[in-house]
């Protein structure tokens, strides 16, 4: 009896075929590796009981100049700044009526009102607030009417209808009375990206019967927000929409404006792509945005930047640093990344450097690739002066020059990829550990399910099963921080559990390996015992894992016999023990090997295992 010890190469492989890649592991979820060996990856608990309405895109973090911790949250319904427990309403009104200009109608027995305003301009899913209403005479007061609602349907250009708390009685007749105010926030986005622009491409009543789609209605295109804080304020911006101001001196309870009608606002951009502020010289940059003479008319090449120190000076005069580059190359600007000597600017077939180059240019621009793909707006992540995204198919990074990151799982990735919401790919980076995170939605989900990681640590790749739509690293909160479709933020890398439940579940990981010869790869082996080796270090109570083994005869045949067990930590101090060794009985040329967990409180290391074996003949 020899023992085989069993050492895998780190990362997965799905590219290559399971012998081609023997001694490498071609499965896993939840899992990453260190120090050449794979583990069970962090847990996460919510950041607060709150939720949010929508689906989160965006995060943004930062602090006051009082210490105060804030996070700002764009959603397709909503935008919130979040403090401690709450999420704060901050969604910039579009438009406020004059008193009278509303008027209900109300139908009995029904919680359906009908509401008239000439021109509303509004959407079906947008938010109305009214004030001044009176009783409509029956169970429908001011109160019920007097309060924020979500619009359920548009009859036409100047009716819809929304749903009250309560349905109406024979008595109430009344139409609100003359001095009902309307309060309309910014016309929501979408949750879905719509392909095409034929039948259907528009939001659901935002045309009329068998009309084509077209890209100038508000709302018709996936909601994505870009934002960043200048100063302790936060500038905020929806994707080919407008760019707003929330001023943290105001306080909780004041909303976002449009950043053109602050106070000695000069020619500031009023629709953009995306917007940042420049931290090395603190100027706002607004990307694929209407010009300094053509206010409302977006140009998807310009790019243009305030005075510097000063967010409402966008004239280029003698005497500002407000100026604007346009890209010569591709039909639109995708999106942009600061890093901290630049920020690198992508359109649909080149990438370019921004650059600050002080007076009188301000900035410059530099082509350094074109026949480069990125796959949405969020797909970019800077980790210092490096950039990683996701293309159309491939990986890439910037580190001074563009290259292609070699990726042994990208078959495994796109060809799973549902490419009509590809808009929602987000990446982000997990510093502690050297790795860059991309959530994807996969060709069964219309959302963000699947992650695949890059540790450019270890130069290697893995991959598993979460659903994340935005995401921010440690930094100003300690933890990484990632919005689910649950409608709460999550911290992430903190304990060993599943927290979106109550109580908290177990996390369920696994890795599993390619398969590898017991012998001389003719020769059948006889296995009869495997030794363990494994940590539960981070763990509590008892925790265990499982271990699988498979055999196989040749690389064409069916999976043979399945063996394992258990193993479970029995002592910690002063050493950690465990299962001595488990008793099995399998018979074959190759093997692969699994490893497994779904109990609470369970964090695991696998160490490296033996097997005891002997040839068992030829035949």
């Amino acid at each position: 009896m020899q023992f085989l010890k069993l050492q895998f190469r780190p990362g997965l492989n799905t590219d290559s075929t399971s012998y081609t890649n023997e001694g490498g592991w071609r499965d896993g979820d939840k899992i990453r590796f260190r120090e050449g060996f794979p583990e069970s990856i962090g847990g996460w608990e919510k950041l607060t009981s709150s939720t949010f309405l929508g689906t989160c895109r965006s995060l943004h973090p930062w602090v006051s100049l009082s210490g105060t911790q804030y996070i700002g949250v764009g959603t397709h319904l909503k935008f919130y700044v979040n403090r401690g427990a709450g999420f704060f309403d901050i969604t910039p009104i579009r438009a406020t009526t004059s008193a009278g200009d509303v008027t209900f109608s109300a139908t009995d027995g029904s919680a359906t009102i009908e509401v008239s305003d000439t021109g509303h301009g509004a959407l079906t899913g947008d938010f109305v607030t009214f004030s001044d209403a009176v009783s409509l005479g029956g169970v429908v007061t001011a109160d019920v009417l007097n309060a924020e609602h979500q619009l359920t349907r548009i009859v036409d250009a100047n009716t819809y209808e929304i749903e009250v708390s309560v349905a109406a009685n024979a008595s109430d007749t009344g139409d609100g009375g003359a001095a009902t105010v309307g309060e309309y926030q910014i016309n929501t986005g979408l949750d879905s990206s719509v392909v095409g622009s034929g039948w259907g491409a528009d939001p659901w009543s935002a045309g009329g019967w068998s009309d084509p789609a077209t890209t100038t209605v508000p709302g018709a295109q996936l909601r994505v927000w870009s934002q960043d804080n200048f100063g302790e304020d936060l500038l905020m911006n929806t994707h080919d929409g407008g760019i707003y101001y929330w001023d943290q001196s105001s306080g909780l309870n004041a909303r976002a404006v449009e950043l053109s009608s602050l106070a000695g606002s000069e020619s500031a951009p009023t629709v953009a792509k995306k917007i940042l502020v420049s931290d090395r010289d603190r100027h706002v940059i607004a990307f694929g945005c209407d010009g300094e003479f053509t206010s409302g008319t977006q140009d998807p090449l310009l790019i243009r930047f305030s005075d510097q120190e000063n967010l409402t000076e966008w004239r280029s005069l003698p005497d500002t640093t407000a100026g604007s580059l346009r890209i010569g190359s591709g039909s639109e600007i995708m999106t942009a990344i600061e890093t901290k000597q630049q920020v690198l600017v992508f359109t649909d077939v080149s990438l370019h450097t921004m650059q600050y180059l002080g007076p009188p240019f301000t900035f410059g621009l530099t082509e350094i690739a074109t026949g480069t793909s990125i796959i949405g707006q969020n797909a970019a992540v800077a980790v210092n002066d490096t950039v990683f995204w996701m293309g159309s198919g491939d990986f890439y990074m910037f580190d001074g020059t563009v290259r292609n990151l070699p990726c042994p799982v990208s078959d495994r990735v796109f060809d799973d990829l549902n490419i009509t919401q590809a808009d929602k790919v987000i990446a982000g980076s997990n510093s502690d550990f050297s790795e860059i995170w991309w959530f994807y939605p996969c060709s069964q989900s219309s959302e963000c399910s699947r992650y695949v990681v890059y540790d450019y640590g270890q130069d290697l790749w893995h991959f598993g099963v979460l659903d994340r739509t935005a995401w921010i690293p440690r930094g100003v909160f300690g933890y990484p921080i990632a919005a689910a479709p649950d409608n709460h933020l999550y911290y992430h890398e903190i304990g060993v559990n599943d927290g979106s439940t109550n109580p908290p579940s177990a996390i369920s990981s696994y890795a599993e390996s390619s398969e590898f010869d017991l012998g001389d790869g003719y020769q059948f082996m006889f296995v009869n015992k495997i030794i363990p080796d494994v940590t539960f270090r981070g763990s509590e109570e008892t925790p265990r894992a499982t271990i699988t083994l498979t055999a196989r005869n040749f690389p064409g045949s069916p999976l043979g016999d399945t063996a394992g067990g258990t193993v479970s930590r029995t002592a910690t101090v002063p050493v950690e023990q465990f299962t001595e060794q488990q008793h099995v009985r399998l018979r074959g040329r190759s093997m692969r090997f699994r490893i497994e967990a779904d109990q609470y409180n369970t964090a695991w290391k696998l160490g490296s295992p033996r097997l005891g074996v002997r040839p068992d003949g030829r035949k």
